[in-house]
C-alpha cells in the first residue's frame, strides 16, 4: 500500500500563488506517473497536471502557463506551483500516483481563490 499526503492548500486572492506538495510513503515499489487532479463542487474530477518518471509533463489547457508540476523521484514527492490563480481554480486538489499498476489517491486539499 502507498499513502499520499498533500500539503499547501488554502485561501488566496485572485492573481496570487500557492504551492501544493504531496509525499508518498509506505510499500513503494517504483512510482511511475504522479499527478494532480481537482474537483470543484458539482463537477467531475479532472486532471490538472501529470509528470512521468522521466519528467515528461502534461497540463490541462486551463492551467497551461500558470501552473508548474515537478517531482523528486528519490523522495517520492510531487509539487504543483500555482501562479496567477483564478476563482475558477477553486476546488479540492488531489494527488495521485501509480505504483506497480495500482492507482493511489491522497485525501485532498482545499484551494479557494477569492475574487
Amino acid at each position: 500500500q502507498v499513502q499520499l499526503v498533500e500539503f499547501g492548500g488554502g485561501l488566496v486572492q485572485a492573481g496570487g500563488s500557492l504551492r501544493l506538495s504531496c509525499a508518498a510513503s509506505g510499500s513503494i515499489f517504483s512510482i511511475s506517473a504522479m499527478g494532480w487532479y481537482r474537483q470543484a463542487p458539482g463537477k467531475q474530477r479532472e486532471l490538472v497536471a501529470s509528470i512521468t518518471s522521466d519528467s515528461s509533463t502534461n497540463y490541462a489547457d486551463s492551467v497551461k502557463g500558470r501552473f508548474t508540476i515537478s517531482r523528486d523521484s528519490a523522495k517520492n514527492t510531487v509539487a504543483l506551483q500555482m501562479n496567477s490563480l483564478k476563482p475558477e481554480d477553486t476546488a479540492v486538489y488531489y494527488c495521485r500516483c501509480r505504483d506497480k499498476g495500482r492507482i493511489y489517491w491522497g485525501q485532498g486539499t482545499q484551494v479557494t481563490v477569492s475574487s
